[in-house]
């Protein structure tokens, strides 16, 4: 298939820059092969049935933003100053990460990076489009000297219209975030808080935790026009073993598995095994989902709206099927959903059980 396959036209004004709040009043499209329905997300469990069980992706998003000045060991002071960016995307041990600098083109080897008083980072070199940096400092002292320079990496369509701030630090974090590591939120699970969670339990309806450590990856633009050469970028994910028995459970006792976003839903693909079942699964995925692909696990899936001719458009279009996403996505540009990370949701039901 051709990129283009997976284009529309979305107006700028859909273009969602603040959460709805409470996070429950986000509107919720569910379509299923002959249906759509309009309505909220705390209207979701209309749509679930006793025994279903959905799957949460509890990573923790860090504030990896940082800004900073690069200096130049060996110059006078004042010489050799220039203002960095720097978004963190995966650690790399002792104190290293692999980041997005901007510009990179403007670091050295040896560069000092400073960001506060407290944490600065030197240069050590690229790897393809990525820059590889050491901090200064490790463990608790990094993760509190982060908290305090750090932003929240928003995603680039709103960070192009306005800046983090404090109510971002709620705003884009969920209410079971667990485990840090994330750069980008699993954006569907921002509509859940906690009342709905309970109702959601009380109806019979399972909870299950997995983790996957969303990259900045997730943001960048497919740039060949035969997917099929499209190389993902790897994040790392872990299915416990008592998240694999409670899936695995539902599925011999006929309910439906419902990831809550595309995140949710790569990992538990990726711990499928040849047989169609899921098992305890920890490591590093870059499973890249198109048409074509066979759903082991997944019956359906909660999920935000996507960038046009994005690796996540193609993954609900192999879930639905492309001509069936399209007039989905037809009918939320009709009827003014608001798109991406802080936008509304659907509920995708591809009716396979």
């Amino acid at each position: 298939m051709k990129l283009s396959d997976f284009n529309f036209d979305l107006p700028d004004d859909l273009i969602a820059t603040r959460p709805a709040r409470p996070r429950t009043a986000s509107r919720l499209l569910v379509a299923t092969p002959d249906r759509m329905v309009d309505a909220q997300v705390s209207d979701l469990t209309d749509w679930l049935r006793p025994g279903d069980r959905l799957v949460l992706n509890d990573t923790k998003v860090i504030p990896g933003r940082l800004f900073g000045t690069r200096t130049r060991p060996g110059q006078a002071p004042g010489e050799g100053v220039a203002k960095i960016e720097v978004t963190l995307l995966s650690p790399d041990g002792a104190g290293q990460w692999h980041v997005m600098a901007k510009p990179l083109r403007k670091l050295r080897d040896g560069d000092v990076i400073t960001f506060s008083e407290k944490l600065w980072a030197t240069y050590l070199g690229r790897d393809d489009d990525q820059a590889l940096i050491c901090f200064n400092i490790e463990g608790d002292d990094f993760d509190a000297a982060l908290a305090e320079a750090g932003k929240m990496p928003l995603p680039p369509y709103i960070a192009a219209k306005r800046a983090a701030d404090a109510r971002d630090n709620e705003d884009y974090q969920t209410v079971f975030a667990r485990h840090s590591g994330a750069v980008a939120a699993p954006t569907a699970s921002l509509h859940f808080d906690d009342a709905l969670l309970d109702r959601i339990a009380a109806m019979g309806v399972g909870l299950t935790h997995v983790t996957l450590h969303v990259g900045a990856g997730t943001f960048l633009p497919v740039k060949v026009d035969d997917i099929a050469q499209h190389k993902m970028h790897a994040e790392w994910g872990q299915v416990s073993a008592k998240a694999a028995a409670e899936i695995e459970a539902t599925i011999a006792a006929g309910g439906r598995i419902i990831p809550v976003g595309t995140t949710a839903l790569r990992l538990i693909e990726s711990a499928a095994t040849a047989s169609g079942r899921i098992a305890p699964w920890q490591g590093e995925t870059d499973i890249f989902i198109t048409p074509g692909f066979r759903f082991n696990i997944t019956d359906g899936l909660m999920t935000n709206f996507h960038l046009p001719k994005s690796t996540l458009m193609m993954l609900v279009s192999a879930l639905m099927g492309t001509d069936r996403m399209r007039a989905v996505y037809d009918h939320a540009i009709a009827h003014r959903y608001r798109f991406f990370s802080y936008g509304d949701s659907s509920l995708l039901l591809p009716d396979r059980t």
